[in-house]
């Protein structure tokens, strides 16, 4: 029987209450990547085992949002090593590709770099981090953290709701983009006979499965020097793309020291550029100079978004691979920043930077096991699916984040061979007197570091629990001074951010807004845990 509602049909509103638990909890976008994660934990895993197995069953149970080919990063908290560590695995540009050769081969759309195709393929990360972790911290092998993933991809899977209507926007789009077939492999692995998952359809996805257990059984090696890497070289150079085998067999993850900001006594934590976590540390550092008696108010929210917009008007000035400049990002953490920035926020709106953000779409967990360890880990493919182009035989769905290249080579993030581009997904942490107090996070392209920015102050300056935290109304910036809000924001105070000079308008669609997840630990050892409202998200926990 085929039940006559539509799930994505929520009329009434509902109320999730913080759930606790003991031993372990995993919090994830998607119900069967929580699952894969505790199973770890019930094999004898730790939170890092569990983090590897969700993320790794994301990219088979949430393909419309990440992918094998995707990008990591993770901050974690380690028991063993009573510190707070950071991984950056985002890949770099493929050596044979540079501002030059791009116009020169006529891939430049507007004079900027293309979102689908080859050209904006970079080296996947994701594999690579999944190895490192397990290496450095995990309990099981790498095989046994990617089995439940495997199960999934080759038994089977029921659809959610929100997968199949992101599967079908997908679909519709490449389709539009197919005229010359590069896609037709996307539609052969994603799709049957053109057809994309509706509601509780099983899913399977056999490619996925060979790809996910060599991965396994090689700590990722055959996706970097193995059959899999020759496999994307193939294909690249097939379709004139400039990826290659040797782009591949270079990359290694990087191991880094999360940046911090105190605020208000507490410590959040993000992963330094090239990622874009550090645009969440600059506003919490001018809102630092402010009181907020009330959350639910005109003048809260105001100074949140005029403080978000200066922290990216810089970011988008300065923020790209470290490698390649020597700006010294920690200026950005000195409460002098702070303190001269936030004199620049009066009673008005004003229109801080002219540059306009590209929609995305990434997912984000948190774990935490019994013996202290907390992992806050981000995987994405940047743009949906991500470039469109997936590697025949293998299920490898390329990310195109290289779409964030500049063509201006005057540009801090202009496009240039082997570089990391600036970079949308960020994992958040927050401490307190050394001590770890947990990871959240705020997936979706670039409104994450304004999640990161509100989920923070509603958890530390309005004392909301996690889940709270994560289910109060979101505004978005947009560009200029255009803000979106959610149907639940109060329109009162959207009228009044009006008349302070804010292009106000109000969203249908909850996922313009980010999906987060969050974990705290309290002083007794317990952990209490929220998850997303606005997606097919869950929590599971002992």
């Amino acid at each position: 029987m085929k039940p006559n509602f539509d799930p994505l049909a929520q009329r009434y509103p509902s109320q999730r209450f913080p759930l606790y638990a003991g031993k372990a909890m995993v919090n994830c976008s998607m119900p069967q990547a929580s699952a894969a994660g505790l199973q770890a934990i019930l094999k004898g895993g730790n939170a890092f085992d569990a983090a590897v197995a969700a993320a790794a069953a994301l990219t088979v149970v949430e393909p419309t949002a990440n992918g094998i080919g995707a990008d990591a990063f993770m901050i974690a908290w380690s028991a063993r090593d009573g510190k707070l560590v950071g991984l950056n695995s985002s890949g770099p540009a493929p050596q044979a590709i540079s501002i030059d050769r791009v116009l020169a081969d006529g891939r430049a759309e507007n004079g900027r770099m293309p979102v689908l195709g080859w050209t904006p393929v970079t080296v996947s990360g994701a594999p690579g981090a999944w190895a490192a972790i397990n290496e450095r911290y995990g309990r099981l092998s790498l095989s046994e953290d990617l089995a439940p993933a495997v199960d999934y991809a080759r038994s089977g899977y029921p659809c959610n709701p929100n997968l199949a209507y992101f599967w079908k926007r997908a679909a519709a789009r490449y389709a539009r983009e197919n005229s010359d077939g590069r896609f037709d492999e996307w539609f052969r692995t994603f799709t049957k006979d053109g057809r994309t998952p509706d509601y509780g359809d099983v899913i399977t996805l056999p490619d996925h499965a060979d790809t996910l257990e060599a991965i396994g059984e090689t700590n990722a090696r055959a996706f970097y020097e193995g059959d899999l890497a020759r496999a994307i070289d193939k294909a690249s150079r097939d379709a004139g793309g400039y990826l290659r085998y040797e782009d591949l067999a270079a990359f290694k993850p990087r191991w880094v020291d999360p940046m911090r900001v105190n605020y208000r006594g507490f410590e959040v934590c993000e992963i330094p550029p090239n990622g874009q976590g550090i645009v969440a540390l600059m506003a919490l550092n001018i809102l630092n100079n402010f009181d907020f008696p009330a959350k639910d108010s005109a003048e809260t929210y105001h100074r949140q978004i005029e403080a978000t917009k200066i922290a990216f008007a810089d970011a988008f000035a300065t923020v790209t691979d470290p490698d390649d400049t020597d700006f010294d990002y920690t200026k950005y953490l000195d409460p002098s920043y702070g303190e001269e920035k936030a004199r620049l926020i009066g009673e008005r709106a004003e229109v801080r930077t002219t540059h306009t953000p590209s929609d995305s779409g990434t997912v984000y967990l948190c774990c935490a096991d019994g013996e202290g360890n907390m992992v806050s880990y981000i995987q994405s493919n940047y743009m949906g699916f991500g470039s469109g182009i997936v590697v025949p035989g293998t299920g490898i769905a390329l990310q195109n984040r290289g779409a964030d290249f500049s063509l201006d080579p005057n540009r801090a993030n202009a496009l240039k061979p082997g570089k990391r581009t600036y970079h949308t997904i960020i994992p958040g942490f927050l401490m307190k007197d050394g001590q770890p107090v947990g990871p959240f996070g705020v997936m979706g392209g670039y409104m994450q570091p304004q999640g990161h920015v509100q989920v923070t102050m509603n958890a530390i300056d309005f004392h909301l629990d996690p889940q709270q935290a994560l289910d109060a109304p979101r505004w978005k910036w947009d560009r200029g001074n255009d803000v979106r809000v959610e149907m639940k924001f109060d329109a009162q105070i959207a009228r009044e951010l009006a008349r302070r000079g804010h292009s106000m308008t109000m969203s249908l669609e909850p996922a313009d807004f980010g999906r987060g997840q969050m974990i705290m630990r309290l002083d007794n050892g317990m952990l209490v845990g929220g998850t997303e409202s606005r997606t097919d998200s869950n929590v599971a926990c002992l």
